[in-house]
């Protein structure tokens, strides 16, 4: 991966967590810290889930999907996905989505 690909990635991860603590969460970017293949993007304090960012005009859903169950063990992998000029997406199996607690009655 290019330097430029990988300023861009890291822009994407700033993002997040800014929008992340705007809605209340607390979120800090994850692979400076950690590092290395199954450390999250964004490390926050929703339970449960691992979150990804991917900041690129094309977007491969499933792959980019299955790549992320891979590195989230145990954890609901879910993608934050934007593409230039467009608002943020959240990209997630929708069991694991119908299976969140705050959508339990």
């Amino acid at each position: 991966m290019g330097k430029m690909q990988r300023e861009k990635g890291k822009r994407g991860e700033r993002e997040v967590v800014a929008l992340m603590r705007e809605w209340g969460f607390k979120a800090r970017r994850g692979q400076q810290h950690k590092g290395g293949a199954g450390s999250p993007d964004v490390i926050h304090n929703i339970r449960d889930v691992h979150v990804e960012v991917k900041l690129r005009e094309t977007f491969s859903l499933y792959p980019t999907l299955e790549h992320t169950q891979k590195e989230a063990d145990d954890f609901i992998p879910v993608v934050f996905y934007r593409r230039n000029g467009k608002p943020w997406v959240v990209v997630m199996y929708a069991d694991d989505y119908l299976n969140l607690e705050a959508l339990r009655p």
